[in-house]
């Protein structure tokens, strides 16, 4: 049986996305990167337990352009887990659930997590 008279059903590109759902989204997926930073977080715990070998090893990884950009990416997704989830406890006693007050709230969760990794890596260096 042929459908090729039929219209397709619209794709989600021609929807624009609002801040609420990209931000539920990157939610969702920085507590994936969390997941896997913690991995790299025992990974650290072993080898300085390992001796100090193993933890230039680890170290000499961990300082490459690649590991540097990881560690700020999990720094980023840390600040914006914890923002992101002190909204949602704001929304669990009620509060910031009209769609203006969670636009706002969106966009303070995004800059206070850039800004917090910001001040995070300013102090750290």
């Amino acid at each position: 049986m042929s459908n090729h008279d039929r219209p397709l059903s619209p794709h989600i590109s021609i929807y624009r996305w609002p801040i609420t759902m990209v931000l539920s989204i990157l939610h969702r997926v920085t507590g994936v990167a969390l997941s896997l930073g913690f991995l790299v977080f025992v990974a650290w715990l072993f080898d300085a337990a390992s001796g100090p070998d193993a933890y230039a090893v680890f170290m000499s990884v961990m300082d490459t352009y690649v590991g540097k950009l990881c560690l700020v990416g999990w720094s980023f997704a840390f600040f914006f887990h914890l923002s992101n989830g002190t909204r949602h406890l704001l929304w669990d006693s009620g509060r910031g659930m009209e769609k203006s007050q969670a636009n706002a709230s969106s966009w303070l969760v995004l800059i206070s997590a850039i800004g917090f990794t910001a001040v995070f890596w300013w102090l750290a260096s």
